[in-house]
């Protein structure tokens, strides 16, 4: 289950074998339903399921409750060497790290055919021509948003289904996809190091951009891009690729013609877009150009694509207004998760007395910053933040390098350890005209389960620190 260099997987089973009566381990569940598209899918295909986790049962009652009823058998609170050396296939939940993993090492020594929730779901689909791919550090789950939203709302529009990392698994709803639909999925590198074993890339890919993330997995920089590669790496002619031009040459696009790349300068996004969004600064505009980018080599025209992605309203956690209170605004982009995705969100809001055109101009911005420690570089996200910000107030694990990093410059720094506190020193801040910002750079697993829940508690942790409830909050 390491990262091939080849173009298929020896331990792959044929999608045109029958499921029916096969033993098939999921492995990984997860609490937020990861495995729960996959393991209804099988089950509803007469297979024999058996979904293993180390999680216990009171962990994962949400998602247990939404296969209730199907004929699934349970391992719960650890795994069974045995389940996984016995099966006709095992499914690997992407959250599963393979390496050195002993249940898998094993079930490979055994010849167990191995897959993922989609690489079955890819192989499944009608046609690969009708599927959009979008990967990226930052920004993929926003252009992923934002192409469906065009497709679905332009004139003309299309049946299309959204999903990969966003919505959900589409594999329990796959009878419901035409021929003529577009699929339109976000890819993360975890999913394409397993796409990349069956030779397979989206008609059309997209690339947000690229910084070091998930080194702890992928173990390396140079492992990470390789596993984004993977989306363009089975590209042919016919096939469409859009990318920043300062990304290009990490990739070998030589089997698509030119007129099918298209490579936008990083620095210029407004010359690519023209309308206004609803959505705030110049990294959101530059995904709605590779949003509309996508969408016209989808067939859909390039004014049409515009005004419909100008009504694309963002999505949750990510730079969303949760409420303005005391003429300071609190927004809410807990889905930050890496360096590179805080320093855009700040980048949003103009510093007081900056002359910036950018933003807000006049806001003074304090952010919040830190969270679960990937070993990413957080050195330059500290500077950046001490420098633009007027209040930098760090949380979590990586909360004092982030405040070390952050001394010196002109941000009033401050080690607040948790989120309610962070959101209580802001709140005492922050004057007239400014932005509580929560952007950590940093995934959330240090103190919540997901990046939604870290959302959820900036807000509640917004009504705890003001007297009165706002009358606009987004809850």
């Amino acid at each position: 289950m390491t990262p091939s260099r080849h173009n298929t997987d020896p331990h792959a089973m044929d999608l045109s074998t029958t499921l029916g009566g096969k033993r098939v381990v999921v492995m990984g569940l997860g609490r937020f339903g990861g495995g729960v598209g996959v393991a209804r899918y099988l089950a509803t295909r007469e297979a024999d399921v058996l979904v293993t986790d180390l999680l216990g049962s009171d962990s994962l009652a949400d998602s247990l409750a939404k296969l209730d009823g199907l004929p699934i058998r349970y391992r719960l609170g650890g795994h069974d060497e045995r389940d996984f050396t016995q099966a006709d296939l095992v499914v690997v939940n992407p959250a599963v790290d393979p390496r050195n993993n002993p249940y898998l090492t094993a079930a490979l020594g055994a010849g167990v055919a191995m897959t993922s929730e989609i690489r079955r779901l890819a192989g499944a689909l009608p046609t690969r021509t009708k599927t959009i791919g979008v990967t990226g550090t930052a920004g993929k789950s926003t252009v992923t948003a934002m192409i469906g939203h065009i497709l679905d709302t332009c004139p003309g529009r299309v049946r299309v289904h959204v999903g990969g990392n966003l919505g959900g698994s589409l594999l329990d709803r796959i009878d419901t996809i035409a021929a003529d639909d577009w699929v339109v999925l976000e890819l993360s590198s975890f999913m394409l190091e397993g796409l990349a074993l069956d030779g397979w890339s989206p008609h059309i890919a997209v690339l947000t951009n690229l910084s070091e993330n998930h080194l702890d997995r992928h173990g390396s920089w140079d492992d990470y891009i390789a596993a984004k590669a993977s989306i363009f790496r089975h590209q042919q002619p016919g096939d469409y690729a859009v990318l920043l031009g300062a990304d290009a040459s990490r990739f070998d696009l030589s089997r698509l013609p030119g007129e099918q790349t298209v490579l936008l300068a990083d620095d210029v996004p407004e010359a690519n877009l023209d309308v206004d969004l609803l959505i705030p600064g110049a990294h959101n505009r530059m995904n709605a150009a590779m949003a509309c980018t996508a969408a016209r080599f989808a067939g859909v025209v390039g004014g049409d694509a515009q005004r419909a992605v100008a009504s694309f309203a963002g999505l949750p956690h990510r730079m969303q207004l949760v409420c303005e209170h005391g003429e300071v605004r609190y927004y809410d982009d807990s889905k930050s998760t890496t360096p590179q995705a805080a320093m855009l969100a700040i980048g949003c809001f103009a510093p007081k007395d900056s002359g910036a055109d950018q933003g807000t101009a006049g806001s003074g911005t304090h952010v919040i910053l830190g969270g679960y420690d990937k070993e990413s570089d957080l050195s330059e996200l500290g500077r950046f933040a001490g420098a633009y910000c007027t209040g930098v107030y760090t949380i979590g694990a990586t909360g004092d390098r982030l405040a070390d990093a952050a001394q010196g410059h002109r941000a009033r720094v401050m080690r607040c350890d948790t989120l309610g506190n962070a959101v209580g020193q802001a709140s005492i801040n922050a004057q007239a005209g400014d932005v509580v910002l929560l952007s950590p750079g940093c995934a959330s697993w240090d103190q919540f389960e997901n990046y939604e829940r870290r959302g959820a508690a900036f807000v509640e942790a917004i009504l705890m620190h003001n007297t009165e409830r706002p009358a606009d909050v987004a809850l």
